[in-house]
């Protein structure tokens, strides 16, 4: 039987979450090493999920995480350096800066450095050589926290196949791009393996003035895997999977953009007062995994995880007392010398380059058991589950401080870190959750409960060996939240949606005392359409946030320009609808042309002020666009020939909550853009594919984002060729 992973207690296969129930004919095949949240049967769910496969991933190519999603409705971005390598990713309004805003999970498993200490996502997974990607929305979100307002997102490694095998792609593009991502593995009675290893690299599309330096990035990732099965005839068929990765990543990355001047006549400057700015990062993860059938019935589920990571984004921080942020705004708004200083001729004392050094981990063991019985006439699919997790967030940042002498920088001292920058923020969480999937015929009823208990502490400490306490901040939170999700099957092509649910979202590790947690009431209703080759999704939603909260950092400054803590935006709403459409536009006998549409409208401000009066009711919420549109059109033709042609439309967006106010708003918003893409693929022997990829067909050049300091440029027409190799 094809396995059937339960997501949200609504499959009709019954899942630990991510692990499967084997039923009494396929024990001695039970498979979980491919974890998965959705599966592929997305319209059993009692809510809202979307699934990009493989082949989905393989007609682009795209190593961009943004690129990505944008194919997914209710799923917003903010890009950042033209790659994906910071992820600013949100669903249905939950904000998107670092992506820490939702639950985000490799294999099922929690993958942000500190999700619940230090949310912000510096380390993302590698977009690249992922298998899938799973993005649930609405009721089921409970199953999958903490962060259960907009939804979760899991990215699906690279399977153990189930025979021996092996995979080779090899892609070349513009600014000395390279590829490779390679993987073997096998499996032999009772044991299975795989191997990969996935290495990327760029010069980069910018230049630094008066600089050989480029802006490119050099990223190697590995997986190793190893799975065990007991023997065919077992009394209770078990599976134990052994995860290893480990990811190195240099970027030439800056947080410092350009004026709106500049960008008019070079979007891709960089100032060469930005030279020294680097983001070094390792990551290591673990996971050990074990799946135990007792009966077609009952499943039991346990992992046990930790991951590490560590940083170190040597950047540009002040200049003489000024943040980069306002040293742009003032340059925008006519400051010569401000001018002066990014462009290197005038001199500056007290440039400050920061070593934002951070050592991270998270860990946590976990038990799921879930279950099918009949009760009451009904059909019940159960689920209990329990997680205890910690994590921390150790920050070490000194200063370096230079003198911007004839457009270079001079070495002049150090600033030992004080205080603020010299601390650890911790946090230890349970987290219980239980879910009931009720089947009446054409109906479907599922209600689900999740129980967070959480306490954060920080502790800034007053002497650099850390003999001394400057001060502690310490917060708890405990927090039960209920969701019900309802489908109804009209017929066999209609089905109908609904859910409600309570979304929550921790304040961090540095909230003081009493902070409160970001809670919202959550609706969705909509609608499902399959027949033949059409598959149609309309889904309206709403969220009523009673405490909108917003993390504080350099990355996503609060109102007023705070760069750290936590900030309260009052109350606010967001409304938008969702749009999906599936289908085959023609289908003759030679070839197909497949079309795909995601549409998303979104309306969102504040409703009532801030308590520090910072946000006003009416505000807008940041980085949101009222509209958002991604097509794919393509051409398949029966000899393995492919051209695809995917085209992305998004609204301008506002970079801070004051757009809707009377006040000047140059330099305030995104600029609306369109994107093409374009890629083709054609066999060359059996199991030998070579193709080839445009991206930014049209050359478009846009301001996408303002954050963190002054405009930045999408990445510019870009072309790549590859080949594919399976063995």
């Amino acid at each position: 039987m094809r396995r059937l992973l339960f997501a949200a207690g609504a499959l009709s296969a019954v899942s630990a979450g991510w692990a499967d129930i084997a039923t009494k004919d396929n024990r001695e095949n039970l498979k979980v090493e491919q974890i998965t949240i959705v599966g592929e049967r997305v319209d059993d769910i009692a809510g809202s999920a979307y699934v990009l496969d493989k082949l989905e991933l393989e007609k682009f190519e795209h190593v961009d995480i943004h690129r990505i999603v944008r194919q997914v409705p209710g799923v917003y971005f903010q890009e950042e350096d033209g790659y994906g390598l910071r992820a600013n990713i949100g669903i249905r309004g939950s904000g998107s800066g670092r992506t820490e805003k939702i639950t985000l999970m490799e294999d099922g498993v929690l993958i942000a450095p500190a999700p619940y200490a230090d949310p912000a996502a510096y380390y993302f997974p590698t977009s690249g050589r992922m298998a899938g990607v799973e993005v649930l929305k609405g009721p089921q979100t409970l199953l999958f926290g903490p962060y259960t307002v907009g939804g979760a997102l899991n990215l699906i490694s690279t399977p153990i196949p189930e025979q021996r095998e092996g995979f080779v792609n090899i892609e070349v593009g513009e600014n000395s791009a390279q590829k490779s991502h390679v993987h073997y593995g096998a499996t032999e009675g009772q044991w299975g393996f795989l191997l990969e290893s996935y290495q990327e690299e760029t010069l980069g599309f910018k230049s630094i003035d008066r600089s050989k330096k480029d802006t490119g990035y050099d990223k190697q990732d590995y997986v190793g895997k190893l799975r065990w099965r007991s023997a065919e005839g077992a009394t209770y068929a078990q599976q134990l999977d052994l995860k290893l990765n480990y990811t190195e990543e240099q970027s030439n990355a800056t947080y410092l953009g350009v004026t709106d001047a500049q960008f008019d006549r070079n979007p891709y400057r960089r100032y060469g007062i930005t030279e020294l700015d680097q983001m070094s990062t390792r990551q290591a993860g673990v996971s050990l995994r074990h799946t135990i059938d007792f009966n077609e019935n009952l499943t039991l589920s346990s992992l046990v995880y930790r991951n590490n990571f560590k940083r170190n984004w040597f950047k540009l921080d002040r200049v003489g007392g000024t943040s980069i942020g306002a040293l742009i705004d003032n340059a925008n708004d006519g400051d010569a010398s401000a001018l002066g200083i990014l462009e290197g001729t005038e001199d500056a004392t007290g440039v400050q380059v920061k070593n934002n050094a951070r050592d991270y981990y998270g860990e946590g063991v976990q038990f799921e058991l879930a279950g099918n019985i009949e009760a009451a006439g009904a059909s019940h699919n159960w689920v209990v589950g329990i997680r205890q997790h910690e994590d921390e967030s150790d920050r070490f940042q000194p200063v370096n401080v230079y003198n911007q002498v004839n457009g270079s920088l001079q070495f002049d001292s150090i600033i030992q870190p004080g205080s603020g920058d010299n601390r650890i923020d911790e946090a230890e969480a349970l987290s219980l959750w239980v879910m009931d999937r009720i089947n009446l015929g054409d109906l479907d009823v599922t209600v689900s409960l999740r129980h967070e208990d959480i306490d954060t502490a920080q502790t800034r400490y007053g002497a650099l060996d850390r003999s001394s306490v400057a001060s502690t901040r310490k917060n708890s939170v405990d927090e039960l939240m209920a969701g019900l999700g309802v489908t109804y099957a009209l017929n066999d092509s209609w089905q109908l949606l609904g859910g409600v649910h309570q979304g929550f979202a921790p304040p961090g590790g540095g909230a003081t005392d009493g902070t409160g947690a970001e809670e919202s009431l959550n609706y969705e209703f909509g609608g499902r359409y399959r027949s033949g080759n059409l598959s149609a999704d309309v889904v309206a939603f709403f969220s009523d946030y009673q405490n909108t909260v917003n993390n504080c950092s350099i990355a996503n400054p609060c109102s007023g320009g705070a760069e750290s803590g936590t900030e309260s935006f009052g109350e606010s709403e967001i409304k938008g609808l969702e749009v999906s459409l599936r289908t085959v536009l023609m289908e003759a006998p030679a070839f197909q042309i497949p079309f795909t549409l995601a549409y998303t409208y979104t309306d969102a401000e504040v409703t009532k002020d801030s308590d520090s009066g910072d946000v006003l009711k009416g505000d807008n919420l940041p980085y949101l666009p009222e509209n958002l549109l991604n097509m794919n059109i393509g051409i398949e033709d029966t000899r393995g020939r492919k051209v695809y042609l995917s085209a992305t439309y998004i609204d301008e967006m506002c970079r801070d909550n004051q757009c809707e106010r009377p006040v000047p708003q140059r330099y305030r918003s995104t600029d609306s853009y369109v994107s093409i893409d374009l890629a083709a693929s054609m066999p060359l022997a059996d199991n030998v594919e070579v193709y080839t990829r445009i991206d930014n067909l049209m050359d478009d050049e846009s301001i996408v984002s303002r954050s963190p300091a002054g405009a930045r440029v999408n990445l510019p027409r870009t072309a790549s060729v590859g080949l594919r190799v399976n063995f």
